[in-house]
């Protein structure tokens, strides 16, 4: 799941992500449709925000991913249950996620948790705002941005010192 960790896909967009949907040269993934449970049924839809968008994929999770859809047709899954059919969360949370979660003690994570983490580790690496915003598909950016804010306490500090080093190289120059 560090697909998701790194990317922000829900995981409805996430389970029903075709390769046709993975560039991975220009390392981006088009989110366009999405699978939402409905009375034990998945049905196929558009994402929550009805809107398609590109989302990019890590460099470091290219050829892990590569080396996932070798061999899969353009309109396969890239992600499938075991039985090859499609991932569905409440199954893969209580047989995979769940368990592997409690052993490295975060019981209680939950794959959504991990839309949190890409936007928290997508922050923290410098990226503005408005880019995690397109990226998580958000329609405001203000929309998570407090959820995110008190994560980084360091912030105010990191601010300081990116300022101190873009005066000392203007001063420099």
């Amino acid at each position: 799941m560090r697909f998701l960790a790194h990317t922000g896909l829900r995981w409805g967009e996430s389970s029903a992500l075709r390769v046709s949907r993975l560039d991975l040269l220009r390392r981006r993934v088009t989110v366009a449709v999405a699978f939402v449970e409905v009375s034990g049924e998945l049905v196929e839809g558009t994402p929550k925000n009805h809107q398609r968008r590109s989302v990019p994929i890590p460099r470091f999770l290219v050829d892990e991913l590569a080396a996932h859809v070798a061999g899969k047709r353009r309109n396969e899954m890239v992600f499938t249950a075991p039985n090859g059919g499609p991932l569905r969360n409440t199954n893969f949370r209580a047989r995979v996620f769940g368990p592997a979660a409690a052993s490295v003690g975060l019981v209680g994570l939950t794959p959504h948790d991990l839309r949190h983490t890409a936007a928290s580790l997508a922050v923290a690496a410098g990226a503005n705002v408005k880019a995690v915003q397109r990226m998580l598909g958000h329609a405001s950016a203000s929309m998570r941005l407090d959820g995110y804010a008190g994560m980084f306490g360091d912030d105010l500090d990191t601010v300081a010192t990116r300022l101190d080093e873009a005066v000392a190289a203007r001063d420099k120059d």
